[in-house]
Order: structure tokens, then C-alpha cells, then sequence
């Protein structure tokens, strides 16, 4: 038995975060888990941000709703989910994700929570679990499943060692040069036949 784990940002729809940037012009929302690998320093210096600036979730959602997937995202995820099991496993928060897993066809999604002020400002987060991409794919281990997982950062390279058969997808080139014992690839196509060819390596 296997399963296909991924990440979402930055795999099947823009970095959140980025997006959010470019439509307020706060310029130090750009930063993500592609910059900083400690994924609580990197909460911290947002939610301080959106403190300082003033902005609500309901600001933030209504850039994710404009967000559309990246180019091939949703017919490679229909390609996917037709001959594959998969779990999406993202940092990403439940009340930002909804307008995208919608575009995307509703993929499983494990992911955070946020803490929500009366006013609509978002006072902190609530983790589903410490380390939870690694420990999705160690849960998944002890059911007896083979894992298939790919990413785009740091906060994706312990559930991408975990896994049985790993790849890059679209990393930045930091990422690339650390971790050089993970193929990446900015492809599609490539990636799909990697997947395929992973799991026919697996033992029947």
C-alpha cells in the first residue's frame, strides 16, 4: 500500500503570504518558510506585523480568494488523486485555506488553526501539532503505507526525509544547495514520472 504526501504553497498555489504582501505593499510579508526555517520565529514576525498595520483575516482573505492555482497545478492534481491516494499536509491555517481547496477539487488538507479576536484580528495560532509534516508520514509508516512526499521548503524537509521516496518541487535555490540528496524539479511532468516510477519500485 502507498500514499502521496505534499506540500500546498508554493507546489499547487502561489505563497499566501507573498500575495498578501504584494496587495498591502507591506514588504516584510514576503518572507517565508523558504527564508526562515523556524516556522514560530517566522509566525511570530507576522502576526506582528498584521498587529502593526492594522489587518484582519477578513484582509487577508479576501486576497485569497483573488489567488488562483499555479499553471498545470489542477490538472496534475486530477492526474493525482485519479491513480494515487494523497494528503495534503501544509502549514498553511484552515481559515485561509477553504477558496483554494475549492479551486483545486477539495484534496485532503491537514493543517493549523488560527486564533481570531472578536474584531477580526488574528492573535495567534494553534499549531495541529509540533513537527506535524514528519509525523503525518511516521503515522502513516506504522498503518503499513509506503510514502511518496514532495515540497518546496525548508518547513517540508522532515516529512520529505521521513518518506520512502522524496522530491523538490519548485525550491528556491538555498534549498536546493543544502539538502542536494533530494532531486528537485520545476516540472510537472518530470515529477509525475518520478512519482510513478517510485512507487513501482515498491515492493508488491
Amino acid at each position: 500500500m502507498h500514499i502521496i504526501c505534499s506540500d500546498l504553497e508554493g507546489v499547487f498555489v502561489p505563497e499566501i503570504w507573498i500575495n498578501v504582501a504584494k496587495h498591502t505593499g507591506i514588504e516584510s510579508l514576503k518572507l517565508t518558510t523558504r527564508d526562515i526555517s523556524d516556522y514560530d520565529v517566522l509566525m511570530k514576525k507576522r502576526l506582528s506585523i498584521l498587529k502593526e498595520n492594522r489587518l484582519t483575516l477578513n484582509d487577508i482573505q479576501a486576497v485569497i480568494k483573488k489567488i488562483d492555482p499555479l499553471e498545470g497545478a489542477v490538472e496534475f492534481l486530477s492526474w493525482l488523486r485519479s491513480a494515487y491516494q494523497l494528503i495534503i499536509v501544509s502549514d498553511t491555517f484552515v481559515e485561509f485555506a477553504g477558496p483554494l481547496m475549492e479551486k483545486l477539487g477539495r484534496p485532503t488538507l491537514l493543517c493549523h488553526s488560527l486564533i481570531v479576536a472578536q474584531d477580526g484580528s488574528i492573535t495567534d495560532y494553534r499549531l495541529r501539532q509540533k513537527d506535524g509534516k514528519r509525523k503525518t508520514v511516521q503515522a502513516l509508516h506504522s498503518l503499513d503505507y509506503k510514502v511518496v512526499a514532495f515540497g518546496d521548503s525548508y518547513n517540508d524537509i522532515n516529512m520529505l526525509k521521513e518518506a520512502d521516496a522524496s522530491f523538490l518541487f519548485r525550491p528556491p535555490a538555498n534549498v536546493i544547495k543544502e539538502f542536494p540528496e533530494i532531486r528537485p524539479t520545476d516540472d510537472y511532468n518530470q515529477l509525475k514520472g518520478w512519482i510513478i516510477d517510485a512507487i513501482a519500485s515498491f515492493p508488491h
